[in-house]
Order: structure tokens, then C-alpha cells, then sequence
């Protein structure tokens, strides 16, 4: 059984007298354990499905159930117990202004009923966790992104979740402060073994820490595979324009122009030669790089290009059978030059 089984969820929304369907008859399975990313362009319904997970919103059709318990079946106050076993971080942090560091991580077990003294023990238990210590005297407004953030993860554990919801959380960061916090979050998930699911729309946050991904278009799941699996191969269209977004990757060159245009993918698995090279002396025709980028994913070294090829369909067809046999992944990208 799945730690978070979601079925048949539909969300829907009314304003200005339309319904806008939020979510749109989602399937999803989360294992103990692992992290788990969910992906999709702003207003995909994202942030609707992970605030789905923990009832902060009620969806109109289908259930969450969590180690088993459907959510709905809850009243109000078992549904309050059953959230302290769900902790969630933001984008906007969310923290007390007027409370410092340790207060701001006490808060929710003094709310809990835990005694002061027995609150502050578990609260420099947490700091410690998250590395900041040294801040437990200090006020939001005296700390940079990075250490909100980590007062905010060191918050969400003080109940003792067994399931982390990551909403946008490294949205509103810089790449190293980014690569930060993520290093913390793969940490507290392997040293705690807890399920963390990661919202976002940045490919490079799911390639960083994540073992599965599911992709959200319009309200409905496209996609969905092991990170690794969606990076060589994506499927949608969206898949694709989420792995080669510009602004977090290679940025193609605009002046170089191609009818077709590949993707491929090299790994630990591909021959080690010097394929461009050997496909432009064997073909005996040009081979456009416009565009290339290495990354880490799932712990793997992935290489991946954007090539132009030539407008001759036969050769185009050639080309893609030579890289194929070299144990290359190749996909065609569209509206990309």
C-alpha cells in the first residue's frame, strides 16, 4: 500500500460565473520514503493538488488517503491530528515576524499542548538539523532566504511528520542557495525516512533530488515516470518544454535555424566516441549544435544536445538511426528555433 494514494481527484473552482476545473481526474501513487516530484507551468494545478494532499483544499470528486486513512471519512478534529503527520513548507516562508527563530519552531508544539521547556529541547534539536543553531535568538527580518527557509523545514518537523509537502519551496531562492536547501531536504529524507513531494515548475529541482515525477497540464496528469525515464524520453509536448527550458538550461543559439531539430540524451551507457563529429564525416553533411548541457539526475551524469539537421528527410532519418545504434536517446524537439 502507498503512503499517498490519490484517486479520481477533481477540484473545481467558481469565479466570475465560470467553473474553472482545477484538477482534472488525477491518479497518483507516492511510496514510502521517497521524493516525489510534481511539475507544471504556473496555474498547471499544482499547488491546488499538494494542498489537495493534506485537505487544506476539499476536492469535489475522488479521495486522498494517507498510510490508508481516506481524509474525507475524518472529522474536523481527527483531520487536525491526522495534518500534524503532514508538515509543509512555502514559498513565502511563512514565519512570524514577531517571533524569533526558536519561537517560530516552538509554535506548533506549544499549539500541540507540549510544555515549554520540553518545546525549546526539541526546537535546538531541529535548528541543529537544519544547521542554523547559531540564529535561535535571531527575528525573520535579520535572515537571509536560505535561513528562513530552513527555520520554516525546521518548523514543519517539529510535529514529527511522516510526509513533507514542498510547495514552490526554493522558488523565491538563488541556483546556490537553491542547491542548499535541496541538499538538506535529500538529507532529512535519508536520515529520517520521510516521504518528501516536491512542487515546482524549475525541471532542475526534480532532476536534483527526486526519484519519480509526475507531470501536471491544466489540471490533469500528462505524465509521469521515474526521473530518469522522462528526461531521456519525455512524451508530452510539455515534458519536452519543461526539460529544455531556456532560462534554467542551455539557451539555443538564435541565429542558427533548422527545420528538424533532435534532442539526444548521452549517459554512462553511450559509446565513447565522438559522435557529431563521425555523423558529419559519415553523412557528409551538416550537423548544427544549438544548444548543450550536462546535468545530474537521479546521480547520473546526463549529457544532452540540441542538434539541427539537415533538410533532406532521408539523411534526417539516417542521422537518427546512426545516433539510435549508439545507444543514444533521441527526441524530436519542436518550436525550439
Amino acid at each position: 500500500m502507498s503512503e499517498i494514494e490519490i484517486k479520481n481527484l477533481t477540484k473545481k473552482f467558481e469565479a466570475g460565473g465560470h467553473t474553472v476545473v482545477a484538477l482534472d481526474d488525477v491518479n497518483l501513487n507516492i511510496e514510502k520514503g521517497e521524493i516525489y516530484g510534481i511539475i507544471g507551468m504556473s496555474g498547471a494545478g499544482k499547488s491546488t493538488l499538494v494542498r489537495s494532499i493534506n485537505y487544506l483544499e476539499v476536492p469535489n470528486e475522488g479521495r486522498v488517503l494517507i498510510d490508508g486513512t481516506d481524509l474525507s471519512k475524518l472529522s474536523d478534529k481527527e483531520l487536525r491530528i491526522k495534518r500534524r503527520d503532514i508538515g509543509m513548507i512555502f514559498q513565502g516562508f511563512n514565519l512570524l515576524e514577531q517571533k524569533n527563530v526558536i519561537d517560530n519552531v516552538c509554535f506548533p508544539l506549544e499549539i500541540s499542548g507540549m510544555k515549554k521547556k520540553k518545546a525549546r529541547e526539541k526546537a535546538r534539536e531541529l535548528l541543529e538539523t537544519v544547521n542554523l543553531s547559531e540564529k535561535e535568538k535571531s527575528y525573520p527580518s535579520q535572515l537571509s532566504g536560505g535561513q528562513k527557509q530552513r527555520v520554516a523545514i525546521a518548523r514543519a518537523l517539529a510535529t514529527n511528520p511522516s510526509i513533507l509537502l514542498c510547495d514552490e519551496a526554493t522558488s523565491a531562492l538563488d541556483p546556490q542557495t537553491t542547491a542548499s536547501i535541496l541538499s538538506l531536504l535529500k538529507e532529512i529524507n535519508e536520515k529520517l525516512n520521510i516521504t518528501i513531494v516536491v512542487i515546482t515548475h524549475q525541471m532542475s529541482v526534480i532532476t536534483d533530488i527526486c526519484t519519480r515525477v509526475a507531470i501536471i497540464e491544466n489540471g490533469k496528469l500528462v505524465e509521469e515516470g521515474t526521473v530518469e525515464e522522462v528526461f531521456d524520453s519525455p512524451k508530452t509536448d510539455i515534458a519536452r518544454e519543461l526539460i529544455s527550458n531556456k532560462k534554467e538550461s542551455y539557451s539555443p543559439i538564435e541565429s542558427l535555424k533548422a527545420e528538424k531539430v533532435i534532442r539526444i540524451v548521452f549517459s554512462e551507457n553511450s559509446a565513447f566516441e565522438p559522435v557529431i563529429s563521425n555523423v558529419i564525416l559519415k553523412f557528409n553533411a551538416p550537423v548544427n549544435i544549438l544548444g548543450a548541457d550536462t546535468r545530474d539526475v537521479g546521480g547520473k551524469a546526463k549529457g544532452e544536445m540540441l542538434l539541427g539537421l539537415p533538410d533532406d528527410e532521408q539523411l534526417q532519418h539516417d542521422i537518427i538511426r546512426y545516433l539510435k545504434e549508439r545507444k543514444l536517446t533521441v527526441t524530436e524537439v519542436r518550436d525550439n528555433v
